[in-house]
């Protein structure tokens, strides 16, 4: 009998947790509304009209949420995603639906062409993708969705099937990624770390020669204020970058700008416990893929932080110097469980300190450092307070024993996430919503911090072997009536 047999003979030994131990209340209900209405038939858009693609590490976020009320469509949330993937293992940013017309987002699938200049680089024939990555969540959302019904999965042959893309995807960032020489991968476009427009890349950016503004069309200025969104100077370089790339068969990555980043790398990190986990579950030990999470670490600290500061800074590769501008970037890594005792414990102090304000002058993480040049509460990275950081870092708090303030900043997400309808970030001082509302990483962290157990951190990102086979958590099926009906579509049949 095969491993993958095996797996789906073996006889149910968890409880299976799809709804809180308490009813679904109102926010639990309007979250679950946003992903319906967000749902394409096969992934989750990040907003309707703002972002109407399949985004990356989006979809990763979604898919944590997603498995506390329907572990099949988290499971073909990543499924969908992985069906793009690249022939060198790469994980394209963005996945195009072609029903969408061309104008409604830049840049389109005509400018990417991922399927004609991808061709070298193994681009899928069939699917039109970005050329460009995002942060690798993936494995780690893989295992938390795999967590959620372990016997789903099983039958379904999740793990087996997602495992040798995931484990390809990884080869490709610490093969191809390593610019630097030292271990750690680097992004070679802003896009790719996912934070846009952070000051962190002003000073590389500065080197690249922007596209000419007649020479694109900005999409994202019909659906949101020019205020809160990148510079056109900013974005004119962002479309150089994407050019100069596409044009060298998207093989090129030692281009103008490459830089090591503390929040790309430390997910990767995570992801690489969370593979190992998975390699467990298919019956190998997973001590290698261990092995080089720690080594990763080291490589971070030895690399990207900065004792005085008491943070992690980005380096700039072309220039080797580290680039000292505070960002939320800098205090992901507190996600890690292997980091050193002093690390993380300065790590929370510059978190509550005057840079970033939380629990003080702040509630969710600010993006950027209050007391930066650059600030600016509502624009995009360059100071407003995103779900998906306030999230990755309130699972390093309860991670690292900092209970409390794990638990002030869930109440702060929850809170904020229902007055702001969801939005896609806000002003850190009022919460005041910015951006897109009705946003589904939103929606879906919050559905996983509403269903989290905050006496035993039971979602925590750093996955433990030794949970391999249990799910989460076990849930009691005491729903109201009207709570079920509601969220009935959405489970879709998933018991069978």
């Amino acid at each position: 009998m095969d491993r993958t047999a095996q797996l789906i003979a073996r006889p149910a030994e968890y409880a299976v947790a799809y709804d809180p131990a308490a009813p679904p209340g109102p926010l639990h209900l309007r979250a679950v509304d946003v992903l319906e209405s967000n749902w394409t038939g096969t992934s989750t858009v990040p907003s309707r009209h703002l972002y109407p693609h399949q985004w990356s590490w989006d979809s990763a976020f979604i898919a944590i949420g997603l498995r506390h009320v329907s572990p099949r469509r988290a499971q073909t949330e990543l499924e969908t995603l992985l069906a793009a993937q690249w022939d060198d293992g790469r994980i394209p940013h963005i996945v195009f639906n072609p029903s969408v017309p061309l104008d409604a987002y830049f840049p389109s699938p005509d400018f990417w062409r991922s399927s004609t200049a991808g061709r070298a680089a193994g681009a899928p024939r069939t699917v039109q993708t970005s050329g460009i990555v995002q942060p690798p969540v993936h494995a780690l959302a893989a295992w938390l969705v795999h967590r959620a019904d372990p016997g789903l999965s099983r039958a379904r042959g999740f793990l087996s099937r997602v495992y040798p893309r995931l484990a390809a995807w990884h080869r490709y960032l610490l093969h191809r990624r390593d610019l630097g020489g030292g271990g750690l991968v680097s992004i070679v476009h802003p896009w790719e770390q996912g934070m846009d427009n952070a000051p962190s890349w002003d000073a590389p950016l500065a080197r690249v020669t922007p596209a000419p503004a007649r020479s694109f069309r900005r999409a994202d200025l019909d659906h949101g204020a020019a205020e809160d969104r990148p510079t056109d100077l900013d974005y004119g370089r962002y479309v150089r970058l994407a050019t100069d790339y596409r044009e060298s068969g998207y093989t090129r990555e030692a281009g103008e700008f490459a830089v090591e980043d503390p929040s790309f790398n430390a997910l990767l990190i995570a992801s690489e416990h969370a593979l190992a986990c998975i390699a467990h579950e298919l019956g190998a030990a997973g001590t290698a893929r261990h092995a080089r999470a720690e080594r990763l670490t080291a490589a971070l600290v030895e690399r990207l932080w900065d004792p005085a500061e008491g943070l992690f800074f980005c380096r700039d590769v072309r220039g080797g110097d580290l680039i000292r501008e505070r960002g939320v970037s800098g205090l992901v890594p507190l996600l890690l469980p292997g980091l050193p005792r002093e690390v993380t414990a300065a790590l929370v102090r510059t978190l509550r300190g005057p840079h970033f304000g939380v629990g003080d002058r702040t509630r969710l993480v600010p993006s950027y450092d209050l007391l930066g040049e650059a600030f600016d509460p509502h624009r995009y990275w360059r100071g407003p307070a995103w779900f998906n950081t306030s999230w990755l870092l309130e699972r390093g708090l309860r991670l690292h024993g900092e209970r409390a303030r794990a638990d002030a900043l869930r109440e702060a997400v929850l809170d904020i996430a229902d007055t702001s309808d969801f939005a896609e970030y806000v002003d850190p001082y009022t919460g005041e919503a910015c951006g897109a509302t009705g946003f589904s990483w939103t929606a879906a962290l919050t559905l996983d911090l509403l269903h989290s157990d905050t006496d035993t951190g039971s979602t925590s990102t750093a996955p433990d072997i030794s949970t391999s086979s249990s799910s989460s958590s076990s849930s009691s099926s005491s729903s109201s009536s009207s709570s079920s009906t509601a969220i009935a579509a959405l489970k879709g049949g998933d018991r069978g």
